[in-house]
Protein backbone atom coordinates (compact mmCIF):
# COMPACT_ATOMS: atom_id res chain seq x y z
CA UNK A 1 0.00 0.00 0.00
CA UNK A 2 2.74 2.39 0.83
CA UNK A 3 4.65 1.35 -2.30
CA UNK A 4 1.56 1.98 -4.25
CA UNK A 5 1.11 5.18 -2.13
CA UNK A 6 5.10 6.62 -2.99
CA UNK A 7 4.46 5.92 -6.74
CA UNK A 8 1.34 7.24 -7.11
CA UNK A 9 2.90 10.65 -5.98
CA UNK A 10 5.88 10.14 -8.26
CA UNK A 11 2.82 9.70 -11.19
CA UNK A 12 1.19 12.50 -10.08
CA UNK A 13 4.07 14.96 -10.26
CA UNK A 14 5.40 13.75 -13.58
CA UNK A 15 1.68 14.19 -14.96
CA UNK A 16 2.42 17.61 -14.30
CA UNK A 17 5.88 18.17 -15.26
CA UNK A 18 5.21 18.71 -18.81
CA UNK A 19 2.01 20.61 -18.98
CA UNK A 20 3.79 22.92 -16.40
CA UNK A 21 6.48 23.44 -18.32
CA UNK A 22 4.60 24.12 -21.88
CA UNK A 23 2.91 27.04 -19.71
CA UNK A 24 6.25 28.17 -18.70
CA UNK A 25 7.70 28.62 -21.93
CA UNK A 26 4.22 30.44 -23.22
CA UNK A 27 4.93 32.84 -19.81
CA UNK A 28 8.49 33.68 -20.69
CA UNK A 29 7.30 36.61 -22.70
CA UNK A 30 4.75 38.73 -20.86
CA UNK A 31 3.58 41.11 -23.20
CA UNK A 32 3.51 38.87 -26.54
CA UNK A 33 2.60 40.72 -29.49
CA UNK A 34 -0.78 40.44 -31.75
CA UNK A 35 1.14 38.17 -34.25
CA UNK A 36 3.21 36.07 -31.90
CA UNK A 37 -0.04 35.22 -30.09
CA UNK A 38 -1.19 34.37 -33.56
CA UNK A 39 1.68 32.42 -34.25
CA UNK A 40 1.20 30.43 -30.79
CA UNK A 41 -2.21 29.97 -30.75
CA UNK A 42 -1.88 28.43 -34.25
CA UNK A 43 0.73 26.40 -33.52
CA UNK A 44 -1.32 25.25 -30.45
CA UNK A 45 -3.97 24.52 -32.79
CA UNK A 46 -1.80 22.80 -35.52
CA UNK A 47 -0.29 20.54 -32.72
CA UNK A 48 -4.12 19.54 -30.86
CA UNK A 49 -4.88 18.73 -34.59
CA UNK A 50 -1.96 16.68 -34.95
CA UNK A 51 -2.24 15.04 -31.63
CA UNK A 52 -6.02 14.05 -32.77
CA UNK A 53 -5.49 12.83 -36.10
CA UNK A 54 -2.34 10.54 -36.08
CA UNK A 55 -2.60 9.79 -32.48
CA UNK A 56 -6.16 10.06 -30.18
CA UNK A 57 -8.20 8.46 -32.90
CA UNK A 58 -5.76 5.82 -34.54
CA UNK A 59 -5.35 5.02 -30.76
CA UNK A 60 -9.25 4.71 -30.32
CA UNK A 61 -9.25 2.63 -33.43
CA UNK A 62 -7.28 0.09 -31.75
CA UNK A 63 -9.74 -0.27 -28.84
CA UNK A 64 -12.93 -0.72 -30.66
CA UNK A 65 -14.72 -0.12 -34.02
CA UNK A 66 -14.24 2.35 -36.69
CA UNK A 67 -18.61 2.68 -35.90
CA UNK A 68 -17.93 3.17 -32.24
CA UNK A 69 -15.35 5.50 -32.77
CA UNK A 70 -17.38 7.75 -35.02
CA UNK A 71 -20.14 7.93 -32.82
CA UNK A 72 -18.04 8.62 -29.63
CA UNK A 73 -16.04 11.68 -31.78
CA UNK A 74 -19.41 12.96 -32.52
CA UNK A 75 -20.19 12.81 -28.94
CA UNK A 76 -17.62 14.84 -28.11
CA UNK A 77 -18.63 17.71 -30.74
CA UNK A 78 -21.68 17.91 -29.74
CA UNK A 79 -21.09 18.01 -25.93
CA UNK A 80 -18.69 20.73 -26.25
CA UNK A 81 -20.54 22.30 -28.91
CA UNK A 82 -23.69 22.38 -26.15
CA UNK A 83 -20.72 23.61 -23.62
CA UNK A 84 -19.62 26.38 -25.71
CA UNK A 85 -22.92 27.73 -27.01
CA UNK A 86 -24.23 27.59 -22.97
CA UNK A 87 -21.18 30.00 -21.92
CA UNK A 88 -21.90 32.33 -24.71
CA UNK A 89 -25.71 32.37 -24.12
CA UNK A 90 -25.51 32.74 -20.25
CA UNK A 91 -22.72 35.04 -20.08
CA UNK A 92 -20.44 33.15 -18.14
CA UNK A 93 -17.74 34.05 -19.42
CA UNK A 94 -17.80 37.02 -21.83
CA UNK A 95 -13.77 37.22 -22.90
CA UNK A 96 -13.50 34.73 -26.16
CA UNK A 97 -10.00 33.87 -25.71
CA UNK A 98 -11.12 33.02 -22.13
CA UNK A 99 -13.39 30.92 -23.43
CA UNK A 100 -11.12 29.18 -26.07
CA UNK A 101 -8.70 28.12 -22.59
CA UNK A 102 -12.23 26.81 -20.74
CA UNK A 103 -13.17 24.51 -23.69
CA UNK A 104 -9.23 23.49 -24.48
CA UNK A 105 -8.78 22.91 -20.88
CA UNK A 106 -12.24 20.54 -20.97
CA UNK A 107 -11.15 18.74 -23.76
CA UNK A 108 -7.47 18.20 -22.47
CA UNK A 109 -8.89 17.17 -19.31
CA UNK A 110 -10.73 14.07 -20.82
CA UNK A 111 -7.72 13.28 -23.02
CA UNK A 112 -5.41 13.29 -19.81
CA UNK A 113 -7.56 10.50 -17.72
CA UNK A 114 -6.68 7.99 -19.77
CA UNK A 115 -3.22 8.92 -20.68
CA UNK A 116 -3.09 8.31 -16.68
CA UNK A 117 -4.45 5.14 -16.97
CA UNK A 118 -2.09 4.00 -19.17
CA UNK A 119 0.91 5.14 -16.76
CA UNK A 120 -0.30 3.39 -13.79
CA UNK A 121 -1.02 0.23 -15.91
CA UNK A 122 2.51 0.36 -17.31
CA UNK A 123 3.86 0.48 -13.94
CA UNK A 124 1.84 -2.52 -12.78
CA UNK A 125 3.05 -4.63 -16.21
CA UNK A 126 6.70 -3.64 -15.65
CA UNK A 127 9.18 -0.54 -13.89
CA UNK A 128 10.89 -0.09 -16.82
CA UNK A 129 8.06 0.14 -19.47
CA UNK A 130 6.00 2.44 -16.96
CA UNK A 131 9.06 4.96 -17.06
CA UNK A 132 8.85 4.92 -20.55
CA UNK A 133 5.16 5.90 -20.61
CA UNK A 134 5.93 8.22 -17.92
CA UNK A 135 8.59 10.06 -19.95
CA UNK A 136 6.94 10.48 -23.06
CA UNK A 137 3.40 11.56 -21.59
CA UNK A 138 5.70 13.89 -19.70
CA UNK A 139 6.77 15.34 -23.20
CA UNK A 140 3.89 14.91 -24.85
CA UNK A 141 1.95 17.23 -22.28
CA UNK A 142 4.01 20.13 -22.97
CA UNK A 143 2.52 21.49 -26.46
CA UNK A 144 -0.43 20.42 -24.05
CA UNK A 145 0.29 23.35 -21.60
CA UNK A 146 1.19 25.97 -24.28
CA UNK A 147 -2.54 24.93 -25.90
CA UNK A 148 -4.32 26.36 -22.28
CA UNK A 149 -1.72 29.44 -22.16
CA UNK A 150 -1.71 31.06 -25.13
CA UNK A 151 -5.66 31.80 -25.41
CA UNK A 152 -5.28 33.05 -21.56
CA UNK A 153 -2.49 35.71 -22.31
CA UNK A 154 -4.16 37.08 -24.84
CA UNK A 155 -7.11 37.77 -22.41
CA UNK A 156 -4.62 39.12 -19.77
CA UNK A 157 -4.69 36.56 -17.36
CA UNK A 158 -2.85 37.08 -13.97
CA UNK A 159 0.65 34.47 -14.75
CA UNK A 160 0.16 32.93 -11.30
CA UNK A 161 -3.74 32.34 -12.62
CA UNK A 162 -2.43 30.96 -15.92
CA UNK A 163 -0.07 28.78 -13.91
CA UNK A 164 -2.52 27.47 -11.75
CA UNK A 165 -5.18 26.79 -14.02
CA UNK A 166 -2.67 24.64 -16.23
CA UNK A 167 -2.10 22.67 -13.26
CA UNK A 168 -5.47 21.91 -12.80
CA UNK A 169 -5.97 20.32 -16.65
CA UNK A 170 -3.07 17.74 -15.41
CA UNK A 171 -5.08 16.46 -12.08
CA UNK A 172 -6.75 13.96 -14.44
CA UNK A 173 -3.76 12.57 -15.34
CA UNK A 174 -3.12 11.56 -11.76
CA UNK A 175 -6.43 10.59 -10.81
CA UNK A 176 -5.93 8.44 -14.09
CA UNK A 177 -2.77 6.83 -13.00
CA UNK A 178 -4.36 5.74 -9.33
CA UNK A 179 -6.88 4.01 -11.13
CA UNK A 180 -4.36 2.11 -13.44
CA UNK A 181 -2.12 1.01 -10.23
CA UNK A 182 -5.33 -0.41 -8.74
CA UNK A 183 -7.47 -2.16 -11.63
CA UNK A 184 -4.03 -3.71 -13.10
CA UNK A 185 -5.31 -3.86 -16.57
CA UNK A 186 -7.28 -1.46 -19.16
CA UNK A 187 -10.93 -1.30 -19.82
CA UNK A 188 -10.81 -0.77 -23.54
CA UNK A 189 -14.89 0.06 -23.38
CA UNK A 190 -13.90 3.23 -20.93
CA UNK A 191 -10.46 3.82 -22.49
CA UNK A 192 -12.09 3.89 -26.22
CA UNK A 193 -14.86 6.07 -25.04
CA UNK A 194 -12.49 8.54 -23.54
CA UNK A 195 -10.11 8.63 -26.38
CA UNK A 196 -12.88 9.29 -28.40
CA UNK A 197 -14.78 11.59 -26.82
CA UNK A 198 -11.77 13.75 -26.30
CA UNK A 199 -10.85 13.99 -30.21
CA UNK A 200 -14.30 15.02 -31.11
CA UNK A 201 -14.06 17.92 -28.19
CA UNK A 202 -10.48 19.12 -29.38
CA UNK A 203 -11.39 18.63 -33.31
CA UNK A 204 -14.24 21.17 -32.48
CA UNK A 205 -11.68 23.35 -30.57
CA UNK A 206 -9.46 23.58 -33.27
CA UNK A 207 -11.30 24.31 -35.94
CA UNK A 208 -13.57 26.57 -34.37
CA UNK A 209 -11.64 28.53 -32.05
CA UNK A 210 -8.10 28.16 -32.42
CA UNK A 211 -7.42 28.68 -35.51
CA UNK A 212 -10.15 31.17 -35.96
CA UNK A 213 -8.58 32.99 -33.66
CA UNK A 214 -5.23 32.99 -34.80
CA UNK A 215 -6.33 33.95 -38.33
CA UNK A 216 -7.88 37.06 -36.49
CA UNK A 217 -5.15 37.93 -34.54
CA UNK A 218 -2.92 37.68 -37.65
CA UNK A 219 -4.90 37.20 -40.91
CA UNK A 220 -1.29 37.02 -42.71
CA UNK A 221 1.26 34.60 -43.34
CA UNK A 222 2.27 34.56 -39.45
CA UNK A 223 -1.20 32.67 -38.24
CA UNK A 224 -0.67 30.00 -41.13
CA UNK A 225 2.59 29.43 -40.99
CA UNK A 226 1.75 28.94 -37.38
CA UNK A 227 -0.63 26.69 -37.93
CA UNK A 228 0.98 24.87 -40.51
CA UNK A 229 3.98 24.01 -38.06
CA UNK A 230 2.08 23.00 -35.32
CA UNK A 231 0.92 19.98 -37.43
CA UNK A 232 4.41 19.07 -38.67
CA UNK A 233 5.71 19.47 -35.50
CA UNK A 234 2.80 17.03 -33.98
CA UNK A 235 2.76 14.32 -36.94
CA UNK A 236 6.91 14.27 -35.84
CA UNK A 237 6.27 13.88 -32.37
CA UNK A 238 3.12 11.21 -33.08
CA UNK A 239 5.38 9.37 -34.87
CA UNK A 240 8.69 9.77 -33.21
CA UNK A 241 7.00 8.69 -29.91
Amino acid sequence: MNGNLILFLFLSVVSLLGTLLGSALGLLIKKPSKKLLASMIGFAGGLMFSVVVFDLIPECLNKWSFIYTLITIIMGIIFIYIVDNFLRKRNICTNKHLQIAILTAVGLMLHNFPEGIIMGCSFVVGGSLGLKMCILIAIHDVPEGLAVTAPMLASNVNPLKIFIYTAITALPTAFGAAMGLFIGNISQTVLGTSLGLASGIMLYVVCFSMIPEAIEFSGGNRSKMGILLGILFGFVMCTAL
